[in-house]
């Protein structure tokens, strides 16, 4: 489980990147990059990370369902995942 502290701050990366969003592009596409320079440096959506939504887990991020790989396992085994079954053969 990943600590309160790290969650939050993706959290917030994530809203400062919406905040900016539109000024970056905006500051882009006119090459005025002294100006982006001074952009806070969370504005950036590069910074941000990709957490499970349930445990904050960092690693293993599974995109298409937003969750990481070892709570799927746990969820699909225990058939809570709509259309994903274990396969076997």
């Amino acid at each position: 489980m990943a600590k309160e502290s790290m969650k939050a701050r993706e959290v917030k990366r994530a809203k400062m990147c919406n905040k900016y969003a539109e000024k970056r592009k905006a500051l882009k596409k006119a090459g005025d990059y002294d100006a982006l320079q001074k952009l806070p440096k969370n504005s950036s959506p590069v910074r941000t990370h990709n957490r499970c939504k349930l445990t904050g887990r960092p690693k293993g991020y599974m995109r298409q369902f937003g969750i990481s790989r070892v709570m799927f396992r746990e969820m699909a085994n225990k058939g809570l995942i709509p259309g994903v079954r274990k396969a076997s053969w």
